[in-house]
């Protein structure tokens, strides 16, 4: 189907009627959501709340500016009540950037949208000041909307595209916007009528791929007229497989399209090892070839005043490619078997026909747990990496480093996030826990890095999502 949506859609009054209904669901026990991710803690949400629809709808943020060198401090992006939860981030080259994220616990002046629903926020002039949060599509059956994914077509830099999952986890969404994200048509890429988790989007052209886990393995919708239409494939991996968690995704200027993931070997239990996959489709996605890059030992455990489950701290890897043709790939891998990871980094220069081995990006010692790699990339070698992890005094930061050969040497690392009273979850040390399993980055035509990144108290609540701009 495709629906014509406007980003500034009116919202519509709660009724006393639902007001009382929610305010009593709030007031008993705390409720698991519809239907949640399997492989993830059964993140628990109490809402939508009466409190949180009707607080008062932000105007919007000015971001401080970057130091010459540096970055900017941290500032909150998304509302302001409820919680803002793995957010996605993407720039064009016409100036814009965009954030989406699912917003829990109701949206602000929304009585009709679900928990969660997916919040979009724009800046027109590079990420100095940010327009106020608005829903990006309500589908009126209220059923939930998951996992942001955002990205801007490299062919135009400007058209936009988004994905999430909606109808309690079964459906796969895609949105595009050609007018800088005024207004989306919205398709539904696959409706599997069962749980579909960790959507990945990648773009070129009229080619758009989201990857998406389902009965625990990877499969992936392809389209091939700017998001229209689009046809399923299963990703076949030949090694053993009990989960599959797609990581990253790129489209490189000659057509071939790379998906990675974390093929883990145990079915639902922090047991047995991951293997970090590529996969690579030169047919527009009818076929796939695949090649482990690196292979994790069994995921570190959760602490159980953290809240989240086995697969939370386990291995990941995302990736991304540069204009010359090189590709990228960044991991949180362990080397003992529920033991913390550490952060890596891989390049190939052969269109991913064979991989360097790993390189350590990471000067903290091998007992901190490192989490949550993120990556992007630029003109000829110029790459750009992120992780959290936990060294200064247990408290949780994030990361950056720069490379300009392509991962030969690499700046200092920075970290970009930092103190901000007012929040329990944040300390002159750090932030206590990530909130959400992934954050993101992107590069603007000027060449500023921009970041979005989770915060919180644990796995479950409460937490909110800081954006930081810089080099």
């Amino acid at each position: 189907m495709s629906v014509r949506v406007s980003t500034k859609k009116p919202f519509v009054v709660l009724s006393l009627l639902v007001l009382t209904a929610l305010i009593a669901s709030f007031l008993g026990a705390t409720v698991p959501t519809a239907q949640q991710e399997p492989a993830k803690a059964k993140r628990k949400t109490v809402g939508p709340l009466a409190s949180v629809i009707s607080a008062q709808v932000p105007a919007g943020v000015i971001a401080p500016a970057a130091p010459p060198a540096g970055f900017s401090s941290q500032t909150r992006l998304g509302f302001f009540n409820g919680d803002q939860w793995e957010p996605a981030i993407a720039s064009d080259r016409f100036g814009h950037v965009y954030m989406l994220y699912p917003q829990y616990y109701g949206v602000p002046g929304c009585a009709t949208c679900g928990n969660p629903t997916q919040i979009l926020q724009i800046s027109n002039d590079h990420g100095t000041t940010w327009g106020a949060p608005t829903t990006i599509y309500i589908d009126g059956a209220n059923t939930g909307q998951w996992d942001s994914q955002l990205s801007v077509d490299p062919v135009d830099g400007s058209t936009v595209y988004a994905s999430w999952m909606e109808a309690n986890k079964s459906d796969i969404a895609v949105a595009k916007s050609t007018d800088f994200g005024q207004t989306w048509s919205v398709v539904i890429a696959d409706a599997t009528n069962a749980a579909v988790d960790k959507p990945i989007l990648a773009v070129r052209g009229q080619d758009v791929y989201v990857s998406y886990t389902h009965t625990q393995k990877l499969y992936v919708a392809s389209s091939h007229d700017g998001g229209q239409t689009f046809t399923q494939s299963e990703v076949k991996y030949t090694g053993k497989l009990g989960w599959a968690m797609a990581g990253g995704g790129y489209v490189a200027s000659n057509g071939a399209v790379f998906m990675a993931w974390a093929g883990y070997e145990a079915n639902g239990g922090a047991r047995g090892k991951v293997n970090l996959v590529i996969s690579k489709s030169t047919n527009g996605g009818a076929t796939w070839t695949s090649k482990v890059v690196d292979v994790s030992r069994a995921p570190e455990k959760c602490p159980a005043d953290y809240l989240c489950g086995w697969a939370y701290l386990g291995a990941q890897i995302v990736m991304t490619g540069d204009d010359a043709g090189n590709l990228y790939a960044l991991s949180n891998a362990s080397n003992v078997d529920f033991g913390p990871a550490h952060t890596y980094f891989y390049k190939s220069t052969d269109g991913g026909a064979t991989w360097s081995t790993r390189a350590d990006v990471s000067t903290a010692g091998a007992t901190i747990s490192h989490n949550f790699p993120a990556i992007a990339a630029i003109g000829n070698g110029d790459v750009r990496i992120s992780w959290m992890d936990e060294r200064t005094n247990g408290s949780w930061n994030t990361y950056y480093r720069r490379s300009t050969n392509g991962g030969s040497t690499w700046t200092a690392e920075k970290d970009i996030s930092d103190y901000v009273s007012g929040y329990a979850y944040i300390t002159a040390d750090g932030f206590r826990f990530p909130f959400g399993d992934y954050y993101e980055m992107d590069i603007d035509e000027q060449g500023t890095t921009h970041i979005i990144m989770g915060e919180g108290n644990s796995y479950d609540s409460p937490g909110s999502i800081w954006y930081v701009r810089g080099q």
